[in-house]
């Protein structure tokens, strides 16, 4: 298997313009929320979002193979005590450019930071968008299977004449479950709620997420020796997760300090990263791309 590792300074929407078209089977990125990170990214005004993101988004949307998949991390802010609605005409215009709007997913996180605010509670969740190009896409359902809980032992111990047959008479809605099908089962499908901590390893960054997050949809979408994208790196979780699990990753960051750490997370996959690929050294912030 023939890895690689390959790392872009610059902006997004630029150096996606040199990555061949249906090239990536997963694209996993949180780029900056609006009117947040301004010490970093300089921030993005909430209401010249959508016009910002659209052009990245179309190119996106090239470069994902036909069976790929887009997870998109992102959460509206407050703005005047309500949340603005960024976010949804975001989606509503990512539709008009051909992404279809498969799924949403939540990240609970489960020790969120305490607050209080006078017409609201803290946030405990962020959005985690699912995009594709076709109906029919990649997907290994059987890998994120769960425990099926803590209910099933004393339900599935003693059924009851109803839980053995679809029962869907009491409450005329048309939908009903036979508790019997779980029976001697001891993983189920999982929801579409991520319960994951915030803790990460990336303490010099303002919106890291923990590695848990990527290896999930990375191990849900995508098999070993396929290529992982994230156009909005930081200091690199998602592909070093990629590379830990025998993907190939692309990484884009138009912060140059952020590849320095990039790079020494990296450095214990040094000699394995390239089996037929000559490893050139790290690039300096006016190079476009590296090879470790």
């Amino acid at each position: 298997m023939d890895l690689f590792v390959d790392l872009h300074i610059g902006d997004s929407k630029e150096i996606l313009k040199k990555i061949p078209d249906n090239s990536v089977d997963l694209i996993f990125t949180s780029p900056p929320y609006a009117d947040r990170r301004k010490d970093t990214y300089g921030g993005i005004s909430s209401e010249k979002y959508v016009e910002w993101f659209l052009p990245i988004s179309e190119q996106l949307l090239r470069v994902l193979k036909p069976t790929g998949t887009f997870v998109l991390n992102i959460k509206e802010l407050t703005v005047n005590g309500e949340r603005h609605t960024y976010v949804i005409k975001l989606i509503l215009e990512m539709r008009k450019q051909g992404w279809l709007w498969t799924e949403e997913f939540i990240w609970h996180k489960k020790n969120s930071y305490p607050g209080k605010w006078p017409n609201r509670f803290r946030d405990a969740w962020e959005r985690l968008l699912q995009f594709n190009k076709n109906r029919k896409f990649n997907m290994f359902q059987e890998r994120v299977m769960v425990q099926v809980g803590d209910w099933a032992k004393n339900r599935l111990r003693n059924l009851s004449e109803t839980d053995k047959k679809r029962d869907n008479l009491n409450v005329g809605s048309g939908f009903g479950k036979n508790i019997s099908n779980w029976v001697d089962r001891n993983l189920v499908y999982p929801d579409n709620v991520l319960y994951l901590a915030t803790e990460c390893g990336n303490k010099n960054h303002s919106a890291a997420f923990p590695d848990a997050l990527p290896e999930w949809f990375i191990k849900l979408f995508t098999n070993p020796g396929e290529v992982v994208m994230d156009p909005f790196m930081g200091p690199g979780t998602t592909v070093v997760v990629a590379k830990r699990m025998d993907r190939s990753a692309i990484g884009i960051e138009i912060v140059p300090e952020y590849l320095k750490i990039v790079k020494s997370k990296l450095e214990p996959y040094k000699n394995t990263l390239f089996e037929k690929r000559e490893a050139n050294e790290f690039v300096s912030q006016f190079e476009q791309n590296s090879y470790f």
